[in-house]
């Protein structure tokens, strides 16, 4: 304990150096803190005064060494018995004592410091003297604030919370992320996202890379995921902001990786979706009822339903009619219209008007018709089938296509009975390619909404 108790010519650490190498190193590891650092001998000399601690309050080391206590210089004569009290009295205790205080800068000002004290003891195990380190209350708030920051958003946040490394790892993630990912907190460390995001994972990989070389992105993004969970694989949409994080120690910006933060839109935007496609199929229908009044053959009307219907609704629609019954025969249909028509190697409509539907027994369109009701079909769906977006699904899938004598693209179909005044007058069938999504009730919905506005027409023109 070479730095007490001793007297001589001082430098800026201390009234005598250990030995030449012992010094510089004593004097880089101080001046190096970023805490300021002072210390006091058993008589309360100053000692040691760092250059944060001069940067602090002000005072120079050569100024500031030498001195006995605080009273007068760093503390105001008003407030040193107190602060003297409190901050020498960690020789009579063991441990370290932390005080708020309120010390004095060289030009006058009052600065609110939190100071960390410990007693210093020599050989024989009495008091040499106390090092004091403190900074800048509002410094320390303000880490404490990040710290405790940092901590509620990983525990108690109720979005999602990721840390991503700068090779596009998961390094930290909260509870909240991990459930929306699919995995526990330990087990997707290290991962990358490849191996929990099964669609989406290049444009969040891309926004990624892009926030690490060009910084924070100026809003957020709103990006479309898969993803596996318990339940199965699941479509999400992510809100997601990006923060680049940068180490505060270098003295250029090093990226770190960057936080990311997600909020789960998936409810609102699919029903906003939803909202949307109701009100174009509204005006959609809309449309066509104007249409259809301005046609002077009922037929006509019909068949501009058929194609304001199809518009973001299906690829192609088929319009058969119920033949007059014969005794004893089953159900026959008759091709009325067709939608889209004129595409190639298909004639337009009118082409095949009254023309038998050559369906086999069992189609789905002679169940629609004899049930009276509606029914969905898809490839894949029949015993040993496979499903058309699996290995060796997509030729067993034409062929299903081709077999119901619809066009080998289609693998969902959907069908539904025109009926009017208590009558069954036909069938009207609405098919999608396999890059669309299947039927769903709100399909059914429209789809019967859409034949009760065409029956009417068909039983006009059948009276006319």
């Amino acid at each position: 304990m070479s730095a007490y108790g001793h007297s001589g010519t001082t430098d800026a650490l201390g009234p005598e150096d250990p030995g030449p190498d012992g010094g510089d190193l004593l004097a880089a590891l101080l001046d190096g803190m970023d805490a300021a650092l002072c210390a006091f001998d058993a008589d309360h000399v100053l000692t040691h005064w760092n250059r944060e601690a001069e940067r602090v309050l002000g005072w120079s080391a050569a100024e500031a060494v030498g001195r006995r206590g605080l009273a007068g210089w760093a503390v105001r004569p008003g407030d040193a018995a107190d602060v003297e009290h409190r901050l020498f009295g960690v020789t009579a205790e063991r441990g370290r004592e932390v005080h708020d205080v309120a010390l004095l800068t060289r030009d006058g000002r009052r600065v609110l410091v939190r100071a960390q004290t410990s007693a210093v003891r020599g050989p024989d195990g009495e008091p040499a003297g106390i090092y004091c380190a403190f900074s800048e209350v509002h410094t320390q708030i303000d880490l404490e604030r990040s710290i405790a920051l940092s901590e509620a958003l990983f525990e108690d946040a109720a979005w999602g919370v990721v840390l991503v490394d700068a090779d596009l790892r998961l390094a930290v993630l909260n509870a909240h992320a991990a459930y929306a990912l699919g995995t526990s907190r330990s087990t997707a460390l290290g991962r990358p996202l490849g191996d929990l995001v099964l669609q989406g994972v290049e444009e969040l990989e891309s926004a990624l890379t892009h926030v690490l070389a060009d910084g924070t992105p100026t809003a957020p993004v709103e990006l479309w995921v898969t993803v596996r969970t318990d339940e199965g694989e699941q479509r999400r949409c992510w809100r997601c902001g990006f923060v680049r994080l940068a180490s505060p120690l270098a003295q250029e910006p090093v990226p770190l990786g960057v936080g990311w933060l997600f909020q789960d839109l998936t409810e609102a935007k699919q029903t906003e979706q939803e909202n949307a496609r109701l009100r174009f199929r509204s005006h959609q229908l809309h449309r066509a009822a104007r249409v259809a009044t301005e046609c002077e053959d009922p037929s006509e009307g019909a068949v501009a339903h058929l194609d304001f219907a199809l518009a973001g609704f299906a690829d192609h629609a088929l319009l058969d009619t119920v033949a007059p019954p014969a005794a004893g025969t089953p159900t026959r249909l008759l091709r009325t219209a067709a939608s889209p028509s004129g595409e190639p190697g298909q004639p337009p409509n009118g082409a095949l008007a009254g023309m038998p539907a050559r369906y086999p027994d069992g189609h789905p369109a002679l169940q629609c018709a004899e049930r009276g009701g509606t029914l969905r079909a898809a490839a894949g769906t029949g015993p040993g089938a496979l499903a058309p977006d699996r290995p060796g699904g997509e030729e067993p899938a034409r062929e299903w296509a081709v077999a119901h004598l619809w066009p080998e693209t289609t693998r969902h179909a959907l069908c539904t009975v025109l009926r009017s005044r208590g009558r069954t007058l036909g069938v009207l069938t609405f098919l999608r390619v396999g890059s669309r999504t299947p039927f769903d009730r709100a399909d059914l919905a429209h789809a019967e909404c859409v034949a009760a506005h065409i029956a009417p027409l068909l039983d006009l023109a059948a009276r006319r």
